[in-house]
């Protein structure tokens, strides 16, 4: 998993509230459970004008122009600004995927669903909650302000505005150490791989017969 440290970049403002996961990433593009490829087709439904089909060529489908994703002034943008209960509907761990695949490293949002809110720490994404009136006047500043970007520093718990000045949040101690380290749930596993050979070892000496292979036949 990418660390998260500090990340600055263009906001693309996604004005809209209760976007589903189906949303994100449509339910036929389920069928994979690798984390990567899925960027293609994040917003599918409406980043498109045709209809999304697995395993198509992308490049050759017609861009929806009046999506936002779509339009010049936010092309390779890194930080999502969403409404309310941004990620909500089913539990489908695709959608960060799709998000974090795009190239989005952070979202802010007035309040997440929670199991997308969680999946996204396990994925490498940070998700925002701030104040609804601070989002709103963000969103008025992206549209007045063509360009306009954020610096994210985890570490700090800060953004900082193109005028520098800052907006302070909030996040839980251990899903910060994750992130900055880049540990999902498997690396933070592997942090732990000496003791869990040690713990092993001593238990093959202490167990053996759970070790030993059955060569018993039935006739």
């Amino acid at each position: 998993m990418n660390k998260f440290i500090v990340e600055e970049g263009l906001v693309l403002p996604l004005d809209r509230a209760n976007v589903d996961t189906d949303f994100i990433i449509p339910k036929q593009f389920l069928k994979s459970i690798k984390r990567t490829g899925f960027g293609v087709n994040l917003f599918d439904e409406h980043r498109y004008l045709d209809k999304g089909l697995p395993d198509a060529d992308n490049s050759q489908r017609p861009l929806n122009p009046d999506f936002v994703l779509n339009q010049s002034r936010y092309q390779s943008a890194k930080i999502l600004l969403a409404r309310d209960n941004f990620g909500c509907g089913s539990s489908r761990e695709h959608a960060p995927w799709a998000l974090e695949d795009y190239g989005f490293r952070a979202i802010l949002a007035p309040s997440f669903a929670d199991i997308f809110f969680n999946n996204c720490f396990k994925n490498g994404l940070l998700p925002i909650v701030l104040d609804k009136a601070i989002i709103s006047a963000l969103f008025a500043e992206v549209a007045a302000n063509e360009g306009f970007q954020l610096q994210v520093d985890l570490q700090r718990q800060v953004i900082t505005k193109p005028d520098g000045s800052s907006i302070p949040f909030s996040v839980d101690e251990f899903r910060k150490h994750c992130l900055l380290n880049g540990l999902d749930d498997i690396g933070l596993t592997l942090e732990d791989a000496d003791s869990i050979t040690a713990f092993e070892q001593q238990w093959r000496k202490a167990a053996p017969w759970y070790f030993t292979t059955s060569t018993a036949t039935t006739t």
